[in-house]
């Protein structure tokens, strides 16, 4: 255990409250740890004392306390985006602007499968989203034809894929178990497959999985090289960028709260530091300086 390793092996009953302050301190300022993992020390720590030790501690825990950066975030210009969308073609462009058009984190994207596809009302089923929840999100009418055109070749290559003797896609919450060829279903197929197969150790179905998040991150990062844009661009980027140019656009913080799947406006309005505004002020690099 670390904490008995930072007091040079000494037997935890021989230790007190400012031997933890010690190394709850040291872990904040040297070791530069978030507070989440300072808070799962003291937890640790604490439990030690009284459940396994037996030790009551009688005073207070005062350790300088780990703190959470506060970093804005960064977000592409209008044209900064169109530079990195006209970087791309084809499928690999389709990935990106269904990342910017839509606010989807990259988890998200790869879920996606084509029954969350909603042409019809124009918009986007998130299911299992962070913390599990559900929502839904903009369509944007400039990809609808890629779109369908690009679910056309999804549904092709899982028909090859039945008369090949697999193309069972996974099913979340033991629908697999309980609807063994439900999977086979053209609606349960991701939109973004992946080019191997796996087999479901549980059902010993075989179908394709989506694609690998780290193939999205490389497919943005290659965009951003071509384009040539001096900012470290990731798919998460592109969240941000769409949040922030929505609010430019006039749509109010609700709205782009639900569209985010924020719990609390609070996260949200981190985005009205990142507007695009004319200050009207000049530097005094430009008024006294000749």
């Amino acid at each position: 255990m670390q904490y008995i390793k930072f007091h040079k092996l000494q037997h935890p009953s021989k230790l007190n409250e400012k031997d933890i302050e010690a190394y709850l301190t040291f872990l904040a300022v040297r070791r530069r740890v978030a507070p989440s993992t300072q808070n799962l020390a003291l937890n640790a720590i604490l439990f030690l004392y009284r459940e396994v030790l037996k030790i009551d501690l009688k005073g207070d825990i005062n350790a300088i306390r780990a703190f959470r950066s506060k970093r804005l975030p960064i977000v592409l210009s209008k044209s900064e985006t169109n530079k990195l969308l006209k970087s791309e073609e084809g499928t690999r462009r389709l990935i990106i602007e269904l990342l910017y058009g839509t606010g989807l984190r990259v988890n998200e994207l790869v879920s996606l499968r084509i029954k969350d596809i909603d042409f019809s009302l124009k918009r986007i089923n998130v299911v299992g989203g962070k913390g599990n929840k559900d929502r839904f999100t903009l369509l944007p009418e400039p990809i609808v034809g890629k779109l369908k055109a690009h679910i056309a070749k999804v549904a092709d290559l899982h028909s090859q894929d039945l008369k090949n003797g697999y193309g069972t896609a996974f099913l979340p919450d033991r629908l697999g178990r309980k609807y063994r060829n439900m999977g086979k279903e053209r609606i349960w197929q991701f939109v973004f497959p992946s080019t191997t197969l796996f087999s479901d150790p549980v059902t010993r179905n075989k179908g394709r999985w989506h694609v690998d998040t780290a193939t999205i991150s490389r497919i943005v990062r290659g965009a951003a090289l071509k384009s040539k844009i001096s900012k470290r661009i990731t798919p998460h980027t592109l969240r941000h960028t769409f949040a922030t140019h929505l609010l430019e656009s006039g749509v109010n913080l609700r709205i782009i709260q639900e569209l985010l799947g924020h719990s609390t406006p609070e996260t949200t309005m981190i985005y009205t530091h990142l507007m695009e505004t004319n200050l009207n002020v000049k530097s005094p690099l430009e008024l006294y300086v000749v």
